[in-house]
């Protein structure tokens, strides 16, 4: 997910190996490799043997458990966006551009500061799993859908880029056919992640960045010290670079992508959801934009060394000056050119595990959402645990197999990325600021809205690396670049339509200027009253002769936590909070009851046994719970009654 292509000034090149005489097979590059892979694989393997035996919910595989430690948690934050495109790109950018254009490692860096101020406690006070919950609990389930396409995209989009990167890498250095390097890798990735969940992804990505900080720090000092680089603080090399000042709205608008554009992605959330407390979570995203300063630190170094190298006299035999086919592999080319063997392997150790720390992330995260949000709550509301589960196993192999295939064959694959992270920039972010903040400030209404407002902004900006021309022109147009922040401008646009939209809307139909039957999406005066929750276990044959077991009742575990909620005056996230099915919006009507509406009452059972049951107090709210929570009924939710769930 690191866009630091997309930071520099060009476009970032077509990735490809570039073409430089065949070589011979490099044996003990292949072998260095294979120990690598067999060392990740088997942490992967260990790491998923922590996951509690016979415990496959959802947070269990998805979150583990939520109890990542302090020190893992660290590392696989860090991980969230160093990765194989990070380093490559950090490198790249200071070759090419110098380093004022490197703007990834402190836009990230700012990125997990803002989502750690901002989003980190609150998500997870809530106890949500994934970054969609809120989304669609505000929105419904079909908006969240919608929403979920460009994080769907991004990620596996994401992907496939590192992994053709990584397969671009091994044929530069050890002359390995790039097909099989990034089969190879993808399988590996997939197969841990798959029997792990994040408790692999977490401990392999300790593995991976200590491979990442040591790999590359061992090659720089061979690197230095080749004869054939220059002096680094030599006036013609200047690694520094500048920012002109028809290009400073650019460099702005790249900013601000990669700062709030960094927020919304289920990778970073699926890391804040995992940990022990809200607390901590805040604690790993201050901790990790640390991480990913100190990270950028050795790529930044490679960049600025291969800027003092005169390549054509070095053993590379390829165009001089470097085209930009040449300069996206800058980092691996001084791996191989400028340092010994045996160092240059432990560098490709950094990048392969750069790339799967990169790759095993991206695929759990959107296999989670879809197995969560989509299938779950869109088209198989009632699923038990363990399908839901394996529909994300499932979900993994899919993506792994998309991935690889998209790796292989799609020669723009950046291209397709970068315009998915611009859509996560402009649609998903001020739809996620809204429902963390200000939640009863907008509606489904205003979020549709928002969408396709800044799906077409965004849209006529163009994209150069699709081909896509643009369809207008804004200010500072220069015959190939939008000079003009229309990525911003889009991101505003979304906002300001859904506050806008939601405002409106809320207004006529609450002054009556449009009648209740109108609303559609039943989310602003609409909301039917009799609404079944999310997960609940459906009805069979009504009540079944007034036996609520017979009909379906929740489980005990439930029970429970509706009573949490009942008595506690907390309404928590999940199968504890009644919301409509289309629109995901908690009726008014069966919000639970505070301490004081209820009485204690103590009555004989049918097996003659005494039990005491909380009644309404004849001063409560006549009829709550839509007709069935009377003023002297047992506490119900919807008018559905539960079996012994006020028996204390």
């Amino acid at each position: 997910m690191e866009t630091e292509s997309s930071s520099s000034s060009p476009p970032p090149p077509t990735l490809g190996p570039p073409e430089i005489p065949a070589k011979m097979f490099n044996v003990a590059g292949l072998i260095s490799i294979i120990l690598f892979y067999v060392l990740i694989l088997g942490v992967g393997i260990w790491a998923a043997r922590k996951k509690q035996s016979g415990n496959d919910s959802e947070e269990e595989v998805m979150l583990a458990g939520r109890s990542i430690g302090l020190f893992v948690g660290i590392f696989t934050m860090t991980a969230t966006w160093v990765g194989g495109g990070y380093i490559n790109g950090t490198a790249e950018a200071i070759y090419t551009q110098g380093l004022v254009w490197c703007q990834a490692p402190f836009g990230y860096a700012l990125s997990l500061v803002f989502g750690g101020v901002f989003f980190a406690n609150k998500m997870r006070q809530q106890g949500y799993i994934t970054m969609l919950d809120p989304l669609q609990d505000s929105f419904g389930e079909r908006m969240g859908g919608l929403l979920f396409l460009p994080a769907l995209c991004g990620e596996v989009f994401w992907a496939a880029g590192i992994l053709a990167a990584l397969g671009a890498t091994l044929s530069v250095i050890i002359d390995m056919d790039h097909r099989t390097s990034v089969i190879v890798s993808s399988c590996i990735a997939v197969f841990y992640t798959l029997f792990g969940g994040l408790y692999s992804v977490a401990y392999t990505d300790v593995i991976q960045l200590f491979c990442i900080f040591i790999g590359l720090w061992m090659c720089i000092p061979f690197a230095w010290a080749n004869p054939k680089v220059g002096d680094l603080s030599a006036q013609d090399v200047d690694w520094i670079g500048h920012v002109e000042t028809s290009e400073l709205a650019y460099y702005i608008d790249y900013g601000l992508l990669l700062v709030f554009g960094g927020i919304p992605w289920q990778v970073y959330f699926q890391r804040v959801l995992s940990s022990k407390s809200a607390a901590r979570a805040q604690i790993l995203s201050y901790v990790a934009a640390f991480g990913c300063i100190l990270m950028a630190i050795p790529p930044v170094l490679i960049g600025a060394i291969a800027r003092a190298t005169p390549w054509n006299e070095t053993d590379y035999r390829g165009p001089y000056p470097l085209t930009a086919e040449e300069t996206s592999m800058i980092l691996p080319m001084v791996l191989q050119y400028l340092t010994p063997d045996f160092v240059s392997f432990f560098g490709l150790g950094a990048v392969s595990a750069a790339v799967m720390s990169s790759a095993d992330s991206s695929v759990l995260s959107a296999s989670s959402m879809f197995a969560r949000n989509v299938y779950k709550l869109i088209f198989r509301q009632r699923a038990s645990e363990m399908e839901i589960i394996w529909v994300m196993r499932v979900s993994i192999l899919i993506v792994g197999v998309l991935s690889t295939v998209m790796a292989l064959t799609i020669p723009s694959i950046y291209g397709l990325w970068s315009m998915c992270s611009d859509l996560v920039y402009v649609i998903l972010f001020p739809q996620l600021l809204m429902v963390v903040h200000f939640k009863h400030h907008c509606n489904t209404y205003g979020s549709l809205a928002a969408y396709i407002v800044a799906f077409f902004v965004r849209l006529s900006g163009g994209e150069p690396m699709l081909g896509l021309p643009p369809m207008i022109h804004y200010p500072g147009w220069d015959g190939e670049r939008q000079l003009f922040p229309f990525r911003t401008m889009a991101m505003l646009c979304s906002l300001v339509t859904l506050i806008a939209v939601s405002a409106l809307t809320r207004h006529v139909f609450e002054s009556g200027q449009l009648a209740p039957g109108y609303d559609i999406f039943r989310c602003v005066v609409n909301i039917p009253e009799d609404v079944e929750r999310v997960g609940e276990p459906a009805e069979a044959g009504g009540l079944a002769g007034g036996n609520p077991a017979a009909a379906g009742a929740p489980t005990a575990g439930e029970q429970m936590t509706v009573m949490s909620g009942a008595l506690g005056g907390k309404r928590y996230y999940g199968s504890a909070a009644p919301t409509d099915e289309m629109n995901g919006r908690v009726n008014p009507a069966l919000e639970p009851d505070t301490d004081d509406d209820f009485e204690e009452e103590e009555e004989t059972g049918p097996d003659g046994k005494k039990k005491k049951t909380l009644r309404r107090r004849q001063s409560g709210r006549e009829g709550g719970g839509g007709g069935g929570g009377g003023a002297d009924s047992p506490l119900s939710f919807g008018g559905r009654p539960r079996q012994d769930q006020t028996s204390l």
